[in-house]
């Protein structure tokens, strides 16, 4: 195919010097984070991708995007993180049983500790986190196995997953028919670009047919992994049509172990809960986040979109929960107008988004 913007592109944030971080956890993985700094800073943000994304969603050269934003506006030392959920990795290609857990136990810790080996045991570490990156990563904060961070800022999902109707349906019907029935590790928002006739391609072409609302087979086939919609993961009026047309690089294929998980939690009461309870490697997670939200200290603003068609009202419900325990330490955010993915990704995010972001981290800044 031709691309308009080069993959893992790095040209989106102009006057950093840039660099690649390689650390390893304790599970065995090698994971990566890319650090934009100006200057070394006391105050760091480190900023966490969703499932099927990157780094790459943050960084965006078609407009305004996160990263530049934040070293433009007082925070001029900022990290990416790309855990297992990266699509910049190649682990969501090989089929596991990892799960959240995997991720608040190993990634998160492993990734923070490398941020103040790097940078400085003594700096304030803000997090900016979305999807089931945001998840994982409020696991790790509530569940302790991360501790001494600034703030944070969750998008769309964190402690109490709600999703649409038809997206549970789809959630219990489409792992047994990808794996079992397709035979398919993963599934791919790129199946429409496989140069020969293949399984993907033909799915991709089924589910086009029922996604009129564009011309892009990334876009539906993104509908059918996540959410509810035509489209799900965002509103088309909020994407610059580049970034729409290049959905295939910037979110990769994945297998549905994770979704599993999600959907134990939904049939759980919406509750946080371990995809493997008895299993050792996850005796530092609690099994009720709740009940000890009020021994964390860092301050959290639950933001989500309005009209957000793949977790709902998730994060309304998580800060009406841990209201009752700790009146008044975390915030909520609902941006009008906005879905799921669009609150970091859309065209117009610096204008209608961020500052509403740089608000909360320059309240909570520690120098």
């Amino acid at each position: 195919m031709d691309r308009e913007v080069p993959l893992y592109t790095l040209e989106g944030v102009r006057d950093a010097e840039i660099a690649t971080h390689w650390f390893s956890t304790q599970d065995g993985l090698g994971l990566s984070l890319l650090r934009f700094c100006r200057k070394p800073s006391k105050d760091v943000v480190m900023i966490i991708h969703g499932l099927t994304t990157s780094s790459d969603m943050f960084i965006q050269p078609e407009h305004q995007n996160l990263v530049s934003y934040l070293l433009e506006n007082g925070f001029s030392d900022v990290w990416t993180l790309d855990f297992r959920m990266s699509n910049r990795h190649a682990y969501n290609l090989t089929p596991s049983d990892w799960s959240m857990d995997d991720c608040a136990v190993f990634d998160h810790p492993a990734a923070i500790a490398k941020i103040r080996e790097v940078a400085g045991g003594d700096v304030a570490i803000h997090v900016i986190c979305h999807c089931l990156g945001s998840m994982s990563f409020v696991m790790s904060l509530f569940g302790g196995t991360v501790t001494g961070i600034r703030s944070c800022i969750a998008n769309s999902v964190a402690l109490t997953p709600h999703v649409p109707t038809w997206s549970r349906i789809k959630g219990t019907i489409f792992p047994f028919f990808i794996e079992r029935v397709l035979q398919q590790p993963y599934v791919s928002p790129r199946w429409s670009e496989d140069p020969r006739l293949t399984i993907g391609k033909v799915l991709s072409k089924a589910v086009s047919l029922f996604h009129r609302e564009c011309d892009v087979p990334a876009c539906h086939m993104l509908s059918l992994m996540w959410g509810t919609g035509w489209p799900a993961l965002y509103l088309h009026e909020n994407m610059d049509p580049v970034t729409h047309r290049r959905g295939g690089d910037l979110y990769g294929a994945v297998g549905l172990n994770y979704h599993k998980h999600v959907l134990k939690m939904l049939g759980m009461n919406h509750r946080t809960v371990k995809m493997k309870p008895a299993d050792p490697r996850y005796a530092a997670l609690p099994d009720n986040y709740i009940a000890g939200a009020a021994a964390v200290p860092t301050p959290v603003m639950f933001m989500t979109g309005e009209i957000n068609r793949v977790f709902s009202d998730s994060n309304i419900h998580c800060h009406k929960a841990l209201e009752a325990v700790v009146p008044g330490r975390h915030e909520l955010a609902i941006f009008p107008r906005y879905g799921h993915q669009d609150v970091f990704m859309g065209k117009n995010v610096a204008q209608d988004i961020f500052p509403r972001l740089l608000t909360f981290l320059n309240r909570n800044k520690a120098a």
